[in-house]
Formats: C-alpha cells, sequence, structure tokens
C-alpha cells in the first residue's frame, strides 16, 4: 500500500511539472498593445471614454438575437414533426415561418439590414 501511494505521488508530481512546463513553453512572448487592450464590441477603448455608443451596432446586435432565437424555435419543430398531427403541424410551422417573414421584410424596409450607412 505504501508503495502505490510513494508511486501516484511520484506520478503527480511528474505531471505537474509536465504540465508546468508545457505552459511556460507555448505562452506567447510577443504582447503589444492590441492584444493587451480589453476587446469592447461597438467602439474602441482606446479612443475617447465618452463617445455615444452606436445605435447601428446595436440593431445589427438585435436583429442576430432575434434570427438566433428563430433557429432555436424552429429546430425543435422540425424533430416533432412525426409525434404531430400533420395538419396542425403545418399550420402552426406555415404561421411562424410567415411571421418571420414579414419581420423580415419589415426590416429590410426601414433599413435595418443595411450594413453601412
Amino acid at each position: 500500500m505504501y508503495l502505490i501511494m510513494k508511486y501516484t505521488i511520484i506520478i503527480t508530481m511528474i505531471m505537474l511539472t509536465m504540465t508546468l512546463l508545457i505552459m511556460m513553453m507555448s505562452k506567447k512572448q510577443i504582447k503589444d498593445l492590441q492584444k493587451l487592450s480589453p476587446f469592447e464590441c461597438g467602439f474602441n477603448p482606446l479612443s475617447m471614454k465618452r463617445m455615444p455608443f452606436s445605435i447601428h451596432f446595436f440593431l445589427i446586435a438585435v436583429i442576430f438575437l432575434i434570427f438566433d432565437v428563430e433557429v432555436i424555435i424552429i429546430m425543435p419543430s422540425l424533430f416533432s414533426m412525426k409525434y404531430s398531427i400533420m395538419i396542425n403541424w403545418l399550420v402552426s410551422s406555415t404561421l411562424f415561418m410567415l411571421i418571420l417573414i414579414l419581420g423580415t421584410l419589415h426590416e429590410w424596409k426601414n433599413g435595418m439590414l443595411n450594413w453601412t450607412k
């Protein structure tokens, strides 16, 4: 029993030493201002601190979240197709897709999908 504990401690120490050496060797040594600065979405953190937030960036982020939620809602409906009554599934899926298409057309009409302004 004592011998097993002794080997376990030795193996653990070897593994810890190897992990530490690998971490030290793989660490990048080049450090510049861009890599050390924090990443902030929509504005440059190194410039003026009281600069107004970009509404265009905010709208793009909201549209991305909406489409992300839509995909999360669509996926389970596809898997539930074989367990549902087909006419009910078809009506609810068609209604959902119609709402998504009308919402996208509304955003397009109001110019929210323009990437440059």
